[in-house]
């Protein structure tokens, strides 16, 4: 799983880095197939620098896996909350693309008498 990390009116520490690669790197135990090359952009930070009241930071993240966009986005007053919910977010999405994929075929189900 190759991750890619980028912030907006925030910079990126060494700790802050860690965890965001922990939380989205755990969702790789989730993924089909490990040998697949799985791109994940990960885009956090401020609205703008003016923003000063509200759900403050943002937490965005585009998950290239089997051919298929998995995204998910979502605010919150604290940064690594913002991470944790959109890492949430990410597993339920991941869950269901695996459910829809492993669903045997609806002709196959035996027939009622």
């Amino acid at each position: 799983m190759k991750i890619i990390i980028s912030t907006k009116n925030i910079s990126l520490d060494d700790p802050l880095k860690v965890f965001v690669e922990d939380k989205i790197g755990s969702l790789e135990k989730f993924i089909k197939d490990p040998n697949d090359l799985v791109e994940v952009r990960v885009e956090m930070g401020k609205p703008s620098r003016h923003h000063r009241s509200g759900k403050v930071f943002y937490a965005e993240v585009n998950m290239k896996m089997g051919g298929k966009l998995l995204r998910a986005d979502t605010k919150n007053y604290d940064l690594r909350t913002a991470v944790v919910e959109v890492k949430d977010e990410l597993q339920r999405q991941i869950k269901k693309f695996k459910g829809k994929n492993s669903r045997s075929n609806p002709t196959s189900l035996s027939k009622r008498g």
